[in-house]
């Protein structure tokens, strides 16, 4: 189960915003160490680079040892590994850097949030990204009490300042069996995230030798509809 946990998670986050933007693209990850989301990302050649901040090397050391069909995705040559702290990372990318971020924390945007979701770093997301780039980061489940969708979708805007979705997978092992995601993009051309400009080909591969087995087109849609207390709450700040 928690492999099955880990290829839905690591499949929607990986392709749900890559097949929005352009060819020859630059990526960038913050966390994920285990190698899961560089598996994914391999399977898109329009990615010219993948670069990863990793906080802990140990991480990528024992995925590599114990899961190398997770940590594949270090095989892929356009793979660079940066180990350090994604905070302090972040303050030192050059403007305009990076097509697409995805950010793989711990801490999600809500009420658990702590500084991977503070305004601060979430302005050195969006100054390090292409007018038009995208973002994808971690937010709580629609089930979760506290968290208030209309903020934190008023706060992407504010900072972003493009297209900005709430989606949502479910994931068995995480509380309440869903995991939710913040899909953000920078002012410039228009993202409408619920309609890929770039699907990808279900024959690549990648460094994955193997097919998706969670992801297709379905399932990407799926990821927008929400619960109408949900579209109430999400229309309130649009």
């Amino acid at each position: 189960m928690a492999r099955e946990n880990g290829v839905a998670l690591a499949e929607l986050y990986a392709n749900s915003h890559e097949e929005l933007v352009e060819d020859e693209i630059v990526v960038l990850l913050i966390g994920g160490g285990d190698g899961g989301i560089l598996r994914e990302v391999s399977r898109h050649s329009c990615v010219e680079q993948i670069d990863i901040c990793e906080l802990d090397k140990m991480v990528i050391d024992v995925y590599k040892k114990f899961f190398p069909d997770i940590a594949i995705g270090y095989e892929d040559p356009r793979v660079k590994v940066y180990i350090g702290d994604g905070v302090e990372f972040m303050k030192h990318v050059p403007n305009g850097t990076y097509d697409a971020i995805i950010i793989d924390a711990f801490h999600m945007m809500g009420p658990a949030a702590q500084q991977l979701s503070d305004k601060s770093f979430l302005e050195s997301v969006a100054k390090a990204l292409r007018p038009g780039g995208v973002v994808s980061c971690p937010a709580e489940s629609i089930w979760l009490r506290d968290f208030v969708v209309e903020d934190t979708i008023a706060l992407c805007r504010k900072i972003f300042k493009g297209s900005v979705n709430y989606a949502w997978t479910t994931v068995p092992a995480y509380s309440s069996g869903v995991i939710g995601f913040m899909l953000c993009a920078t002012d410039g051309p228009p993202v409408n995230f619920k309609h890929p400009i770039n699907p990808i080909d279900t024959e690549s591969y990648g460094v994955a030798k193997w097919p998706l087995r969670f992801y297709n087109s379905e399932m990407h849609t799926a990821a927008f509809c929400l619960p109408s207390f949900m579209k109430r709450m999400r229309n309130s700040k649009i």
